[in-house]
């Protein structure tokens, strides 16, 4: 009898480890199906529309994931109802992703956010067709929006005024934002960059952030030397403050939309435009490119002098000759004058 116990208790045991061995074995082979990446790149972006199909996301999906299981990728898409609830976006499923979070994430519009780079540029339609091509929405959405008298004034700008919004910057957005939140989100970043300090620096020289933008637009059209930015700011402030016009060319560049003339003549200043500061005196209604802050900063901070008068080198070198006097700058404007002949820029 105690021999037959002992067998007995000896199986119970064998019985009890193997189970045990088996639990384990299938909670771990449940982990690596479920859990583990999903896909075996770090990186594995995909893009749905709102007109693609649950096979177009599966194809989508197996080409660019790569998947370890795509057929358990599509039993829990059937499962959780995903061709009824497919959600236009943006979504990275590497990043060690296990096949069910992919799926949620699909499922419930779990986007992975992108970074949005905005980079200076001249109008606000060349800005929304860069804009676009980053984004879901095409560029005639965003010009539509950015057109919307409405939508501008509860932004507090107008079609003159919506570049002031921006900076030159780059911003984490989801791909399907829209372009009316898109330009809230612009809004929000220009409120939280023209904070009280900045807002009292430009209260202090006498401008509005309006305005400050509007001449970084032009310092940052001048020129590409930063340390001459804060004097040619202090130049066109004083004009401004003598009542004198700003004679800047690249507002006429601006007026006759050919950014790429390089040469202003005298037929280029009867350009009858508001924006032609060698006609109108002021500032234009607006800025002539999205201002960079480090340039709005420069304006704000410029540096003061008795200049009035300015002119590139002629050495070509992007740097200017500043002149307190007409007579002083017009001996540095014919001597820029002679190198464009010489190099036959006319």
């Amino acid at each position: 009898m105690k021999t037959n116990n002992y067998f007995q208790q000896t199986w119970v045991r064998i019985l009890i480890a193997t189970l045990g061995i088996l639990g384990i074995v299938l909670c771990i082979s449940f982990y690596v199906v479920f859990f583990t990446a999903f896909s075996p790149k770090e990186h594995a972006v995909i893009y749905i529309y709102e007109t693609d199909t649950a096979d177009d996301v599966y194809k989508k999906v197996s080409e660019t994931a790569q998947p370890r299981t795509m057929a358990l990728f599509k039993f829990l898409c059937r499962k959780r109802d995903y061709a009824d609830n497919i959600r236009p976006g943006r979504y990275d499923l590497g990043k060690d992703i296990g096949v069910i979070t992919a799926v949620n994430n699909l499922r419930s519009g779990a986007q992975t956010p992108m970074m949005l780079t905005i980079t200076s540029t001249h109008t606000t339609d060349k800005l929304a067709g860069k804009i676009a091509r980053q984004l879901l929405a095409d560029s005639a959405a965003f010009a539509k929006a950015m057109r919307d008298t409405l939508l501008l004034d509860s932004l507090g700008v107008n079609r003159h005024t919506l570049a002031t919004l921006f900076l030159p910057d780059t911003y984490e957005v989801y791909w399907t934002i829209s372009p009316r939140q898109f330009l809230w989100r612009m809004k929000r970043e220009h409120d939280r960059f023209w904070d009280g300090t900045r807002r009292a620096r430009a209260e202090e020289i006498g401008f509005t952030p309006e305005e400050v933008c509007v001449l970084a637009s032009i310092v940052d059209q001048e020129t590409r030397y930063k340390p001459e930015k804060p004097t040619i700011a202090g130049l066109y402030i004083n004009r401004v403050r003598k009542g004198m016009k700003l004679e800047a060319d690249p507002t006429v560049k601006f007026a006759m939309q050919n950014f790429g003339l390089r040469r202003v003549l005298r037929r280029h200043l009867e350009t009858d435009s508001p924006y032609n500061t060698y006609r109108y005196a002021g500032l234009p209604p607006g800025p002539i490119c999205i201002a960079s802050g480090e340039t709005i900063d420069d304006v704000l901070h410029y540096e003061p002098s008795d200049y009035l008068f300015m002119c590139a080198k002629e050495d070509f070198s992007g740097s200017h000759n500043f002149a307190r006097t007409f007579a002083e700058h017009d001996r540095n404007a014919k001597r820029y004058a002679a190198a464009l002949n010489a190099r036959g820029i006319r």
